[in-house]
């Protein structure tokens, strides 16, 4: 298992989103996109109420940790009272559990529900949407492993990039420590990585981009993600 806080990646890190994935062979397509390069997986939730949308419970997270038991799984919240799933998902095999900054009543109250990650013996993350101003998450960073910018308004897949987001970077990347990792979940494809690594992000999350393509591709894709060649 790679533990993306604990190796900081040379070349950025890819982390397909299972959402994308073929849900009657999931653990057949979680194998198969390990095997061909990925580094994590990305597991999204969602409550039908903070995103218009309902996905995934920790049973089908449960079912991915036992298809690929040595997979680090990147759960994110897309959830109104994300601290109700922490220790749902941390049992289901949640190594990096992240929630979203717009349901935290102030700084204090992020910092209080990382603590409450890290309790269970979890990676906490915390996640910023489009139209948030990425000073929301001042006096926040430090109690954090992962920052997770959304270049996507979340609750569907499959939508289009929204490049003005990756100015958010050149606030937060500057007082992350060297253990902190940045990632960028939403639009994620070959016309869009570049933009996103020179942005200085070192996960990418991209879910259709690989998913959506033949399986004998998805070695090549993540190859071409990671590589941050123009194209």
């Amino acid at each position: 298992m790679i533990d993306p806080c604990e190796h900081p990646p040379k070349l950025p890190l890819i982390a397909p989103s299972i959402l994308a994935a073929d849900f009657a062979n999931l653990g057949d397509d979680c194998r198969a996109a390990l095997d061909a390069g990925a580094d994590l997986l990305h597991v999204d939730i969602m409550d039908g109420h903070f995103v218009p949308n309902l996905s995934m419970g920790p049973a089908v997270c449960d079912a991915v940790r036992k298809a690929c038991p040595d997979a680090f799984l990147d759960v994110h919240l897309m959830v109104t009272d994300p601290w109700a799933y922490f220790s749902p998902f941390v049992d289901a095999g949640a190594n990096l559990v992240s929630f979203h900054i717009e349901v935290c009543e102030s700084a204090q109250h992020a910092i209080e529900l990382a603590d409450e990650i890290r309790g269970l013996g979890c990676r906490p993350g915390i996640v910023i949407n489009p139209p948030t101003d990425a000073k929301a998450l001042m006096g926040t960073l430090e109690a954090f492993d992962l920052i997770l910018v959304m270049s996507v308004n979340p609750g569907f897949g499959g939508q289009a990039f929204i490049p003005e987001v990756l100015k958010k970077t050149e606030w937060i990347r500057p007082q992350l420590a060297a253990h902190q990792r940045l990632e960028i979940d939403g639009g994620i494809n070959l016309n869009t990585a570049q933009a996103a690594i020179e942005a200085e992000f070192d996960t990418l999350v991209a879910g259709s981009a690989i998913f959506g393509k033949p399986r004998k591709q998805w070695a090549s894709i993540i190859e071409q993600l990671r590589s941050s060649k123009v194209r």
